[in-house]
């Protein structure tokens, strides 16, 4: 961007040299026009902020704080997995995909397999509600939390933007928290990597067939190879299962490399699995002794409905000791509700606007609001079965627009938008030692306020940073 006046800023299509060190590009999406002669391949930036959104600096500090209590509380409640069994036990009846997650741990669980080494690298999203001027959680992440490093560099891009017309605008560049997402997730990946103990082991990446979100990968390997001298390959699912196995050991080979770290940037969604042939090598992964990232316990317990089951009175305190930290998580917990409750189905029924029905699927595009979340409930409510259960209800909230300049496919324009902040954490753990317990860097993702969706790759909103401000 040659000026953040410009209403037409340029693209550059040297992403690695020095007139280009905050480009932020991303794969063609589907509706973008091919560049280049190769069929399927081009690059189209990500969209982004032209400048960052003002956030009141406490609410910041409050949801950098609740990162490591986060982290923690994943742990615990992976451990337990009679509770993960049963909190989702209704919830497979209706729910192919959570039904099949579901058989991969109770075969985990069936023959006691125990993950001494675990590492999560989560996001918790958050955004600010006008209404009760509190920050309130959207949800928590722990399977293939993206845009560490995109992320990364819009931040850097908005420091240098106003270190060059910060007088101009009245805007101060120390104000944008600095954002080392990619490089401390890098961290754990490499730390990770240390405590499974192997120097001929690789860092498995798992990624979809037609990966569109590349480049926010591509720094987190970079950052792997170069600071901790690690290096990462990238299959996916069907690869790791066409050339892939368990040695006696438990050691997974795959592509004749042992693996020390399966990180997974796929397989979150019904679609990473279109045959059974993904199914076998994600089971594969679990059989083995290779550090999951997230494991198939930490997955679950990122599902929408475990969410609502921590919201419930007494349940925290089942996997928690800190009495102040239990107070710090039910201070960001928004209204959340199993279908269960007929008051609440009757209350989201008569006003659905208040309101949003999850299901459990990740990767933006599936919750419903409004009209639709009226007639989903009453269709639900008349067909008296057990499809209530793959819904959970959650209290809408309403952050306060704005005015933003947004950059989507080379053009600037001015829209009131709303913001989501999402905060990064990255735990590891070898056994009773805590190697990592962090919070580590943010994603801010700023989207048309009349846009009831917020993911950045399925085309919702634009990446974004912060400006810390003292309201």
């Amino acid at each position: 961007v040659s000026s953040p006046f410009c209403d037409k800023p340029f693209l550059c299509d040297k992403p690695n040299t020095e007139t280009c060190s905050y480009s932020v590009h991303t794969q063609m999406p589907q509706d973008v026009p091919r560049s280049g002669t190769v069929p399927g391949v081009g690059l189209v930036h990500a969209p982004f902020s032209l400048l960052p959104t003002r956030f009141p600096a406490s609410f910041w500090k409050q949801a950098c704080e609740l990162a490591p209590i986060f982290n923690e509380l994943v742990d615990r409640v992976s451990l337990d997995g009679k509770f993960l069994q049963g909190s989702l036990s209704r919830t497979k009846q209706v729910d192919d995909f959570t039904a099949r997650l579901l058989e991969i741990h109770a075969k985990m669980m069936a023959v006691n397999k125990k993950e001494d080494i675990r590492l999560g690298l989560h996001r918790s999203d958050y955004m600010l509600d006008s209404e009760t001027n509190s920050l309130l959680q959207i949800e928590l992440n722990t399977i293939s939390t993206s845009f560490p490093g995109l992320g990364s560099l819009v931040s850097e891009l908005h420091r240098t933007l106003l270190n060059q017309y910060g007088e101009v605008l009245g805007l101060d560049s120390e104000r944008i928290p600095r954002n080392w997402a990619a490089i401390q997730f890098a961290e754990a990946l490499g730390k990770a990597w240390v405590e499974y103990n192997n120097e001929s082991a690789v860092v498995m990446m798992i990624v979809q067939a037609e990966e569109r979100n590349m480049y926010d990968q591509y720094w987190l390997i970079n950052h792997l190879k170069e600071s901790h001298g690690v290096m990462t390959i990238r299959k996916t699912l069907a690869q790791v299962e066409a050339e892939g196995l368990v040695l006696p050991n438990g050691t997974l080979v795959v592509d004749g490399r042992p693996v020390a770290v399966v990180y997974f940037r796929a397989g979150y969604a019904p679609t990473d699995y279109p045959s059974e042939v993904e199914w076998s090598a994600r089971l594969l992964i679990e059989q083995s002794s290779a550090i999951k990232c997230p494991s198939i316990s930490y997955h679950l317990v990122g599902t929408k409905k475990i969410q609502q089951e921590l919201a419930k009175p007494s349940v925290l305190e089942r996997f928690l000791d800190n009495e102040e930290d239990i107070a710090k998580l039910r201070k960001c917990f928004a209204g959340l509700w199993s279908l269960d409750n007929e008051e609440i189905v009757k209350s989201a029924i008569e006003k659905p606007d208040l309101f949003v029905l999850k299901p459990q699927r990740e990767g933006g595009g599936n919750n419903l609001y409004g009209h639709d979340l009226r007639e989903t409930l009453i269709r639900l409510k008349n067909e008296q079965g057990e499809a209530l259960a793959a819904y959970i209800l959650m209290q809408r909230i309403f952050p306060r627009a704005s005015l933003t300049q947004l950059v989507q496919g080379g053009v600037c324009f001015e829209e009131l938008s709303i913001s989501e902040l999402g905060i990064f954490g990255s735990y590891l753990r070898n056994k009773d030692k805590v190697v990592i317990n962090n919070q580590c860097g943010y994603l801010m993702r700023t989207k048309v306020s009349s846009s009831n969706e917020g993911g950045v790759a399925a085309g919702f909103a634009v990446l974004d940073s912060i400006l810390l401000t003292d309201e």
